[in-house]
């Protein structure tokens, strides 16, 4: 008998969303910008708190945009968490920019006091540092007040990738609050979707003004098309903003199920010998996007990729922990400050299955195969 495929993290529609994308339809504004697209920016700068969003094509078009705003360029290292995503640094060679990675503490975010070293090193070889881009790892926030200390001293803005915490707060606000800027996903896989696409926030009216700008070809005001700068083909369409407006009415049942999905797996899972979760830092409150599991391999009796294969075999999505961006070979060159940390979370990381749909028996099909390869 084969199961149903358990994804790792599939789409979940809440019911509305097929009728802001008919009002879309009804209006005929399928073009890229149109009265969904304006509203889903408000409705986004609401919740987080920013006084400006705006909406583009993807998470990395949008932290792109913020780093050529922020005058990045040959000249300048950027520093970012090594556990991330590629699609939160590769921007930075867009740019012609140099890399410099860093490790993260117990919160599996960038280590604040490792920053401090980073940057002592990157100033110390005679170089600017153009930003620092934190990324909060899983949808749990960096302490960005530690960072932010770090950084007010030189000068160096604060970009937060908060691409997989929405949701998410830090000391009551939002995640992303607090930064320079921020930059925001909705691919397939995150807690909402809008099928692909990001969001680009700021305080800052003009920065987001010419980064609207920039992410629509660059054309200047003028009744013909004229262009004074190389722009972007970047803008969020209508549409897709349609769905994502029906995905903020259940962003809060989303994360309120994803916390009850890793409360589940801890109660379920944490007294196997060898098994542990992610923590939860304690200045705020992590949206679980995926449930993530260390697992000693020697306590347990298998590995995390003897578990995902095992999971594999009965159709069930598992994946690890992100490879820390130091260790991919195209990076093989770029400096990281520590390192030890984020290594560990790769070798002993696995990502269960958390889908915001899945049900009381999805979970408890996944956790007896864990359990069954165990001693």
């Amino acid at each position: 008998m084969t199961h149903d495929r358990i994804y790792l993290s599939p789409p979940h529609m809440g019911g509305t969303e097929l009728d802001f994308v008919k009002q879309a339809f009804a209006s005929n504004f399928i073009a890229p910008v149109g009265p969904q697209l304006a509203e889903f920016e408000r409705a986004f700068s609401k919740l987080t708190g920013f006084k400006h969003c705006l909406a583009l094509s993807s998470g990395t078009a949008a932290i792109h945009l913020a780093l050529r705003l922020l005058g990045v360029g040959p000249d300048d290292v950027v520093i970012a968490s090594t556990l991330t995503f590629i699609g939160s640094v590769t921007p930075v060679t867009f740019l012609g920019a140099e890399l410099h990675f860093v490790d993260c503490d117990e919160s599996w975010n960038m280590d604040p006091g490792l920053l401090a070293k980073a940057i002592e090193t990157v100033q110390a070889q005679g170089k600017r540092v153009g930003a620092v881009v934190p990324t909060d790892l899983y949808g749990q926030c960096a302490d960005y007040d530690a960072l932010r200390a770090v950084c007010e001293p030189h000068g160096i803005p604060l970009v937060i990738d908060a691409a997989e915490a929405v949701g998410a707060t830090y000391k009551g606000n939002h995640a992303g609050f607090g930064g320079d800027a921020a930059i925001y996903s909705f691919n397939g896989n995150k807690i909402i979707t809008t099928s692909g696409g990001g969001m680009l926030a700021s305080d800052d009216e003009a920065f987001i003004d010419e980064a609207r700008r920039l992410s629509q070809q660059a054309r200047d005001d003028a009744p013909h098309y004229e262009h004074t700068t190389i722009g972007y083909n970047y803008r969020m369409s209508n549409v897709v903003a349609a769905i994502g407006l029906g995905q903020l009415g259940v962003l809060d049942t989303f994360v309120a199920r994803l916390r009850e999905i890793f409360a589940w797996y801890e109660s379920a899972l944490s007294p196997l010998p060898g098994i542990e979760f992610m923590p939860e830092a304690g200045y705020g409150k992590a949206n679980r996007w995926l449930t993530v599991m260390l697992v000693d391999e020697k306590e347990f009796g298998a590995s995390p990729e003897t578990i995902r294969l095992a999971l594999e075999a009965e159709n069930i999505e598992s994946r690890p922990v992100w490879k820390p961006m130091h260790m991919q070979p195209v990076f093989a060159d770029v400096a990281c400050t520590g390192g030890a940390v984020s290594e560990d979370c790769f070798k002993r990381g696995l990502c269960l299955p958390s889908g915001s749909a899945m049900t009381e028996a999805d979970l408890e099909r996944v956790a007896k195969i864990i359990r069954s390869v165990g001693k």
